[in-house]
């Protein structure tokens, strides 16, 4: 199912962020060190650090030639592939970005963490465009429904909030986990929203009413990372245990555990960021430990 292929070292501290490219091959790393790291999957190789920060990366996110960087200080970058430039610089929030989206079918990026506030931003010229409460302390997690309609927020009051997209109204919160919401992926069909949390457990919401369907003691500690397969029936989950598991997306069955423990080899601190390669090969985990893992992906 899925194997370790290389281990990555050379970020200094603890890495939060990972994105891949539109450029097959390449994807990126940030955390605690000063910079955004650019990596090959077809060398295998450290490539060079793209772009210095100002502060600590908590998320990056890909989209149209552009990298997105939300950091601890609350402002956001991006970084134009084209011109091989920072464009822009916003100061966005008082508190760290733990989370960028994209809205594309209304051409919109979406910030949030820990003041509680989502700021909804003009991918033309990146002027805020409104902004709103959800929550009155840290929301972690986002996910934009496979259709646009809808987004899901992942809150520390242990909700999970609902919101419609297109006038972004609320339309309903998801009560379930007993500890905060870390980690939220809607399946790719929109049959249901998957959300995992502090709890250690995954719950499966099912769509459109959002019921809850099944409560899955998924690990030891937070689930801190969530990940669909771009084309098989699969999803990976990433945990404080300094684990990674394989799911089977429409059963729930449990296939592999990549872990130290289990395998021999694996990270050995938590892992915060999962992300498969744009052609499903290989998953890319990274985490407190600074070092940032290759999987391949069998058969």
């Amino acid at each position: 199912m899925l194997k370790h292929l290389q281990t990555f070292s050379g970020h200094q501290n603890p890495v939060y962020a990972l994105a891949n490219s539109d450029k097959d091959g390449i994807f990126f790393s940030a955390g605690n060190d000063k910079g955004v790291v650019e990596w090959s999957l077809k060398k295998m190789a450290f490539v060079m650090v793209k772009l210095p920060v100002q502060s600590s990366v908590y998320c990056l996110h890909n989209y149209n030639n552009q990298l997105f960087i939300g950091e601890r200080s609350g402002a956001f970058s991006v970084y134009d592939f084209i011109e091989q430039k920072v464009i822009a610089r916003i100061n966005a929030h008082a508190k760290p970005i733990f989370n960028i989206q994209t809205v594309t079918s209304k051409n919109e990026l979406l910030t949030t963490g820990e003041d509680g506030s989502v700021a909804v931003w003009s991918l033309k010229d990146f002027s805020e465009i409104y902004r709103f409460q959800v929550a009155y302390d840290t929301v972690r997690a986002i996910a934009i429904s496979p259709d646009q309609t809808e987004a899901a927020f992942g809150c520390k009051d242990h909700l999970i909030r609902i919101y419609n997209l297109n006038d972004y109204s609320l339309k309903l919160s998801l009560e379930g986990h007993s500890l905060p919401v870390t980690s939220l992926a809607y399946h790719p069909e929109k049959n249901y929203l998957i959300s995992g949390s502090r709890d250690a457990q995954l719950k499966i919401w099912d769509l459109p009413g959002y019921e809850l369907r099944e409560t899955i003691p998924a690990h030891m500690f937070t689930v801190y990372d969530i990940a669909f397969h771009p084309t098989k029936p699969y999803f990976a989950t990433s945990s404080q245990d300094k684990s990674i598991k394989l799911w089977d997306a429409e059963n729930f069955k449990l296939y592999k555990i990549l872990s130290l423990e289990k395998i021999g080899i694996g990270h050995t601190h938590s892992i915060n960021k999962i992300i498969w390669s744009n052609d499903g090969k290989y998953l890319i985990s990274t985490g407190d430990d600074r070092q940032v893992m290759v999987w391949e992906m069998e058969g």
